[in-house]
């Protein structure tokens, strides 16, 4: 029995993905759970496990090519199974949709007779198929749904045209003779892997998954959200203190003690005290959500972009436990293996940019959040303390918020409880 497996959708809206690596080949035996392909998604890179036992016939896409969700990535050769047995098992998960069954004209009532073509969930075709015309499909080439008449068949099959590329005209979209003779083949060359090409005064790239996922949210944010940011400064030596304390035991123990942790701490306990900032407007129910769950997003810079992994019940963990959580999505971020897991659930956001350079910045909301906290570089200046002028160390912070959920009083008190945490580590410690 043949059986075709479908790009699956592995995230939440997911429509394509970009093929990066193939783990098999035509021919090669596999087994149910093994490795078929690598792919880039919107969201992450991800394996793609095989569905069946059996052996390799056909591979749908080549790397760099984007496949579809709902489209073919591989066709598999199940053993054990053959004949009618496979007819029926067929039968059963393509079994026509009530609106299918429309009165046609006899060209193309012929060509639904004995005619199963790739559908919409992963395809079964039985192994008595071999050598008929839905052997024409190029193997490295993605498949789309496709319906056709005989007629429309052998005429495409004499012009040398595939039938799959045929957009067809006729009821539920079968491909009829006409389609096939106004068809326009596509100019030779074009294809959906895009090639990096150089001119004379600029380069094009493709763009990646990721770019394109960084696009479109911030777009969506912007569109969806009113975006207000609050501007403050923190003046941190006793920060700077505890953690050159504390550095090499933590580094003893296989964690890397940053300022980051203290400031995911400082974040959390304030939502605690302002859960409008841990909260998001439902406006298609007319209702507000306040998470009970404190899931901190951060934002890591990789060579491919920004990705945002989340830190789970992050009120729950030691500035130990969140500093070697940090460290982890980190190494798997910029190694391509953050899982779907990893990325879901936030409820508020820190982007630290004064780790590369910036003072303040306008973070852009990870809608649908109310919020997103911003942490600058950290540079030395006068400060006053006990009316006097001292040097200090300061920190920057920019907190957005959604002003249609966050009022600008509680957008300061916020920021507030944040930078009063921050200057008294020990009042953070003792919560």
């Amino acid at each position: 029995m043949r059986y075709i497996f479908n790009f699956p959708d592995i995230g939440e809206g997911l429509e394509e993905g970009t093929i990066l690596e193939w783990y098999v080949k035509k021919g090669q035996q596999v087994k149910t759970g093994d490795n078929l392909v690598q792919m880039e998604t919107d969201k992450v890179v991800a394996d793609i496990p095989s569905p069946r036992d059996g052996t390799i016939v056909a591979l749908f896409g080549e790397v760099g090519e984007i496949a579809i969700v709902g489209e073919p990535l591989v066709e598999i050769e199940i053993e054990g199974v053959h004949g009618e047995e496979a007819q029926e098992e067929a039968k059963k998960e393509f079994a026509p949709q009530p609106d299918e069954s429309e009165d046609l004209d006899d060209e193309e009532a012929a060509g639904v007779v004995g005619t199963m073509e790739t559908a919409g969930k992963s395809a079964v075709l039985a192994a008595s198929d071999e050598g008929s015309d839905k052997e024409d499909v190029k193997e490295d080439k993605p498949m789309r749904k496709a319906l056709a008449t005989p007629v429309a068949r052998a005429m495409a099959k004499d012009m040398d045209i595939d039938i799959n590329e045929v957009k067809g005209t006729g009821p539920s979209g079968r491909v009829t003779k006409a389609d096939v003779e106004n068809f326009k083949p596509a100019k030779k060359g074009t294809s959906k892997k895009q090639d990096i090409v150089k001119g004379d005064d600029v380069t094009y790239e493709p763009l990646t998954q990721i770019r394109k996922a960084i696009s479109k949210n911030m777009i969506n944010s912007k569109h969806s959200a009113a975006h207000m940011t609050v501007f403050e400064e923190v003046e941190i030596s006793e920060l700077i203190n505890v953690r050159a304390r504390y550095k090499d035991a933590f580094s003893k123990k296989d964690a890397k003690l940053t300022y980051l942790p203290f400031i995911v701490k400082a974040a959390v306990h304030a939502l605690k005290h302002y859960r409008q900032v841990n909260s998001q407007m439902d406006l298609e129910n007319d209702r507000m959500i306040f998470n009970n769950r404190y899931n901190i997003g951060i934002a890591v810079d990789t060579a491919e972009g920004l990705v945002v992994p989340v830190i789970k019940d992050a009120d729950q963990l030691s500035i130990m436990e969140i500093a070697k959580q940090i460290s982890e999505l980190a190494d798997k971020a910029n190694a391509r293996k953050l899982s779907m897991d990893d990325m879901k659930g936030g409820t508020f956001t820190i982007t630290n940019y004064g780790s590369i350079g910036g003072l303040f910045a306008t973070p852009v909301i990870n809608y649908p959040q109310a919020g997103i906290l911003g942490v600058g570089r950290i540079i030395k200046k006068p400060v006053v303390k006990n009316d006097e002028v001292v040097p200090g160390s300061v920190l920057s912070l920019s907190l957005s918020v959604d002003h249609r959920i966050v009022d600008g009083g509680e957008a300061s008190r916020f920021i507030n409880k944040v930078m009063e945490y921050l200057a008294d580590p020990i009042a953070l410690l003792m919560e």
